[in-house]
């Protein structure tokens, strides 16, 4: 009987080894497979990833469409009353009796304060007695004169001294009716700085009044606009302390020089007052001089702000397109253009600082602009 022949015992201890390297090995392959299989350009939904473009950028247009737009000037300047006089007394005295108050209508030539005028009264009577003894010295030398018992030169000299002393009667006459002070101009009493029995001096102001029936704003406008702006054109004010009141008025002249230093001539806009504007108010002018009906236009939130040429992106074929621009009109938010766009072609508001030239875009909105527009202010472009 032939003797057995031991088979050597292997350990568990030295497979071990060998099965974490066959598991490894395993592990890469599958990796290798998987990222081949990415490599071949299959997205876990089976779709070819290589295919897709940049993701598309979302953004809001508004379609260039036609409206009425205007075209005007607008500044800010104070309401001025058309004439204003301050009331002087022209002689010293107590005020006997004044007549008017602030806010008081007057009337040119309406007395205001009476002064006293005694010693006035008396300059008076004592220049019409020299006048009177004059007159009669002088009826005598003419009648002597006649019978060659005067001189010729001693009757001149009393003429002269009868035309002197008629003088200083009217002299005193005038200081007499000073002691009347009258309104120099119709209108309204602003301020007083008089009482009764206060002493007036001369030459001091004691009224001031105000013409209110019509009211002046001058506008300093840029000499870009002398030819635009011309009499007669029709003005719009609005004033702060009068909210969503319009007042209506005209230019009523135009300066025609230029200050060299400013670049700016004068506007004078004339208003009718009496009413609610006053003086002093802060108005807010708006001067139409031109409107188109049937304009091209586009909101102003379209134009890029990149600091070159007007220019807005349209969108064509879902790109971005850069459009430059030939614009007109400046009307609230609307801007009219004048070549660079046709009626229809959408042009984007919303999401355009994100665009370049050629970007892929998602419109989410597209509407036309509306076209009756509410009042707003315009500048000229």
């Amino acid at each position: 009987m032939r003797p057995s022949i031991p088979v050597p015992a292997f350990h568990s201890s030295r497979l071990l080894p060998f099965a974490r390297l066959s598991l490894l090995a395993v592990a890469l392959a599958l990796a290798a497979c998987k990222g081949g299989g990415a490599e071949g350009g299959k997205g876990p939904d089976g779709k070819d990833q290589a295919s897709k473009g940049p993701e598309a950028i979302p953004v809001e247009v508004i379609k260039a469409s036609t409206r009425s737009i205007s075209a005007s000037y607008a500044g800010t300047a104070p309401l001025e009353a058309r004439a204003e006089a301050q009331v002087v007394a022209k002689t010293s005295g107590i005020a006997l009796q004044v007549y008017a108050d602030i806010g008081q209508q007057v009337r040119a030539g309406q007395a205001l304060v009476r002064i006293d005028r005694d010693r006035a009264n008396l300059q008076v009577a004592q220049a019409d007695a020299e006048v009177r003894k004059l007159e009669a010295n002088y009826r005598r030398s003419a009648q002597l004169l006649d019978q060659k018992m005067v001189s010729v030169n001693d009757v001149d000299q009393l003429r002269y001294n009868l035309e002197n002393a008629r003088a200083q009667l009217r002299m005193a006459k005038l200081e007499l009716s000073y002691g009347t002070v009258s309104a120099p101009i119709s209108g309204v009493v602003a301020s007083r700085s008089i009482k009764q029995g206060n002493l007036v001096q001369i030459n001091t102001p004691i009224f001031t009044i105000v013409d209110v029936s019509r009211l002046e704003a001058t506008l300093n406008v840029p000499e870009r606009e002398i030819a635009t702006l011309k009499a007669g054109q029709a003005v719009q004010l609005t004033v702060d302390a009068l909210p969503g009141k319009t007042f209506d008025g005209r230019i009523d002249r135009v300066s025609p020089v230029v200050d060299a230093g400013s670049g700016t001539f004068r506007v004078i806009c004339a208003f009718d007052g009496g009413g609610l504007l006053q003086p002093g108010m802060f108005a807010r002018i708006r001067i139409n001089y031109d409107q188109r009906a049937d304009a091209l236009v586009i909101p102003r939130t379209a134009l890029l702000e990149d600091g070159g040429a007007p220019a807005v992106f349209t969108v064509k074929a879902g790109k971005a397109v850069r459009s430059e621009l030939k614009l007109g009109y400046v009307d609230g938010e609307w801007v009219e253009v004048r070549g660079g766009l046709r009626a229809g072609d959408p042009v984007v508001v919303a999401g355009k600082s994100a665009l370049r030239e050629g970007s892929a875009v998602q419109v989410i909105g597209d509407k036309a602009a509306p076209a009756v527009p509410a009042p707003a202010k315009a500048t000229a472009k």
